[in-house]
């Protein structure tokens, strides 16, 4: 056999529904009495097989696709997770946002607190501010009252005296101090002391000069004189004495014990003497 022998002539194939010698439409029966074409190649074959995914041939012949795997869930998604896990992360999510909330709750306390103080010190601080201006401002209100005293608040300064006192009580100035108050070492400054009879306690008999306070702070204490009660009247219905002279007239007071200490000294003075004396009488 020659080598054109071992070829195959190619084999042409007429399809056209005309027949172009005759020009008559070609019948069902001629078309399919044409050989029929081979597998022009395996490869198309294989590519289009390859994209569809693996076939599977049924025994009637026709080529059929394996369903999806249904470990890839529904559509296409992910399998849920085991359960224990995902019961695990929910708890630990839980505890996460107890957490921030927890932290959220304490800063907003602190800003509350922040806020409160700040307003206390701003609070203070004016306060402050505002006594230290009425503080300067004493001397000349004790000046207004002792012109008042003698008659000579008239006239323009006494329009002017009355427009300052009323602008002081308005920023919270107070005075005090009035005859007869019981007397209190911390708003009171004694600088006279004597004794009546008809006070029971420490009393204020005389204010000289008045005491000023803005709100709990006194910017000035009141100075006073105080008064005490004498001492109760004796058994024997003597008057009342003072402390102090009930004290020198008790027996074996400080007088006697000074008089008695006195006598003792001179007594042993007179005693040396004598025994000086009595060598020189002998000689």
């Amino acid at each position: 056999m020659t080598q054109a022998e071992g070829h195959e002539k190619p084999v042409i194939r007429d399809r056209r529904r005309i027949d172009p010698e005759t020009g008559k439409l070609r019948t069902a029966s001629e078309t399919a009495a044409q050989p029929q074409p081979q597998p022009e190649s395996t490869s198309e074959g294989d590519a289009v097989q390859g994209t569809a995914g693996p076939a599977q041939t049924g025994e009637s012949g026709q080529v059929t696709t394996p369903p999806a795997a249904t470990a890839s869930g529904v559509d296409g998604g992910v399998a849920p997770p085991d359960a224990a896990k995902l019961a695990a992360r929910i708890e630990q999510l839980e505890r996460e946002l107890a957490e921030r909330t927890d932290d959220l709750k304490r800063v907003q306390a602190e800003y509350l607190n922040y806020k409160r103080r700040v307003e206390r010190d701003r609070e203070l601080v004016r306060d402050l501010a505002v006594g230290s201006v009425l503080t300067e401002l004493l001397p000349v209100l004790d000046d207004i009252g002792r012109a008042r005293e003698h008659g000579e608040l008239t006239g323009g300064f006494k329009a002017v005296g009355e427009a300052l006192e009323t602008t002081v009580a308005k920023l919270g100035l107070v005075r005090y101090g009035e005859v007869g108050d019981s007397f209190d070492p911390r708003i009171h400054e004694a600088l006279m002391h004597s004794y009546a009879d008809n006070v029971d306690g420490p009393t204020c008999t005389a204010i000289l000069q008045p005491g000023y306070r803005h709100g709990d702070r006194v910017l000035r204490p009141a100075r006073v004189a105080v008064a005490e009660p004498t001492v109760g009247p004796t058994d024997n219905g003597e008057a009342g004495q003072q402390p102090s002279e009930a004290a020198e007239q008790q027996p074996g007071g400080a007088a006697d014990q000074q008089a008695s200490e006195t006598a003792g000294q001179q007594s042993e003075t007179s005693g040396t003497d004598s025994t000086s004396q009595s060598p020189s009488s002998d000689s």
